[in-house]
């Protein structure tokens, strides 16, 4: 491996003063009171990325899904209607409340076709775009206009073929939201690549912390030298790891970094099974045959410093979305959906174009398993972090500048959740304001 120094640009902590340079705390990863504010301040009021549109094929497609990070209970549907149009409502009938869509197991999250929406309890029906169309018995009700009773909508937008919600009916569109990032990424060939690979964990740890693994490669030539063949690990260990660029617009960040050329130019680089699938942790090396992801053609958000031995870029829509894009051709996602302020779900899904010989079949799945062993390293030290920040012993903890991105998300939650207190304070003055007006107005009559 050759060490590629990082670009002539100083320190990239002092490009974003405001995050400063001191050691950042903690606590608001083991304080039970901020999560309940992150819930309400971040979770309810922001764009959370919930699936793709492959999964809605044609009308009447929908999904499930749970979203405890928005409220307990909370689940949702989110489906194409007959017209086109992706859509999300609460999963919940109009009735009496029962949970609309759900198999065997009420708490577990389903998919499938339908052409209605037919409540397991009474019968209730609801057409794909939410309306009520049908109430058993409906001459015992008492003036029940169904126009009045149809499922409660959310709010659901697309971009570049990635479905988002937000349960904040005031919040900008989520265009404006995903700003300069997701513009300049508009025309990746996300949709080329439908072949997913999956996983699901629940950790015990914050839900920022598992963002922060994975928003610096600090730890790379600790954590993951056994991953590596040994030269490789000892020249890792020499040099470190350090990546080619950063940057932060508004809430979201992103971070690019070398490695993941395909082929690697130094075969005592890999493993023998990875060069005999040509595959690996960067996945496979053999670059798909389709329009959009050859140097030349990627949008300008992609290797934004154009390094020729760019590897992979790492864009952290806030709060919870990544969007990983690998120089093969290929791409990842993350989420982290929060259970409480010291448990949250992680969800990781990897995107191939579909495989058209045995061998790339293979090249795929040796990917997708070695990204797995990857990330169980990198959760394995989540909760031996959280345990022990939750003694409290030590909170506040000093970031080098490749950890620059981490300052970044914590900044940005407490800025999110300063905003939602400032509001609430505002509110009970006005409404103590309100309050004395009228005691003043009693006592004057």
């Amino acid at each position: 491996m050759a060490h590629f120094p990082k670009p002539a640009v100083g320190s990239w902590t002092e490009n974003w003063p405001e995050l400063g340079t001191a050691p950042v705390d903690y606590t608001d990863s083991i304080d039970p009171e901020q999560w309940k504010l992150e819930q309400q301040a971040i979770f309810r009021r922001l764009w959370l990325h919930v699936g793709r549109v492959e999964r809605l094929p044609k009308a009447g497609s929908y999904f499930t899904r749970e979203m405890p990070s928005v409220g307990a209970g909370t689940s949702i549907i989110v489906n194409r209607d007959k017209d086109g149009t992706i859509r999300a409502f609460y999963n919940l009938c109009r009735h009496r409340g029962n949970k609309l869509v759900w198999n065997d197991y009420p708490g577990e999250e389903v998919s499938g076709t339908c052409r209605q929406f037919t409540c397991k309890y009474h019968g209730w029906r609801y057409a794909l775009n939410g309306d009520l169309t049908f109430i058993q018995q409906e001459d015992e009700f008492f003036d029940v206009d169904k126009a009045d009773y149809g499922l409660k909508p959310i709010r659901c937008e697309v971009w570049e073929g990635f479905i988002f919600v937000n349960f904040d009916d005031d919040a900008e569109p989520l265009e404006d939201y995903l700003g300069e990032f997701g513009q300049n990424l508009k025309g990746y060939p996300f949709h080329e690549m439908t072949e997913v690979y999956s996983y699901r964990a629940e950790v015990n740890a914050n839900w920022k912390l598992f963002i922060d693994a994975f928003t610096e490669f600090y730890h790379a030539p600790v954590l993951h030298n056994k991953q590596a063949v040994k030269e490789e690990a000892e020249k890792l260990a020499k040099y470190g790891y350090e990546a080619l660029h950063y940057d932060i617009k508004g809430p979201h960040s992103m971070i690019s970094s070398w490695g993941g050329m395909a082929p690697p130019k130094d075969p005592s680089m890999v493993k023998p099974i990875e060069r005999i699938l040509n595959s690996g942790l960067f996945g496979p090396w053999d670059r798909p045959d389709i329009k959009g992801i050859a140097p030349d053609e990627l949008p300008p958000a992609i290797n934004p410093s154009r390094q020729p031995f760019w590897g992979q870029d790492s864009f952290e829509f806030f709060p919870n979305f990544t969007l990983l894009i690998w120089a093969p051709g290929w791409y990842l996602t993350y989420n982290y959906w929060p259970t409480d302020v010291t448990k949250h779900i992680f969800e990781a899904s990897l995107y191939f174009v579909p495989p058209k010989t045995t061998r790339q079949r293979l090249a795929q799945e040796l990917a997708a398993v070695t990204f797995k062993e990857y990330a169980l390293q990198d959760a394995n030290t989540l909760e031996a972090t959280q345990t022990q920040i939750g003694t409290r012993a030590v909170t506040e903890f000093p970031l080098c500048d490749q950890e620059v991105l981490l300052r970044h998300l914590h900044h940005t939650a407490h800025q999110y959740v300063d905003k939602y207190k400032e509001e609430l304070a505002q509110k009970a003055q006005q409404t103590n304001g309100s309050k004395k007006e009228g005691a003043r107005s009693t006592a004057h009559v």
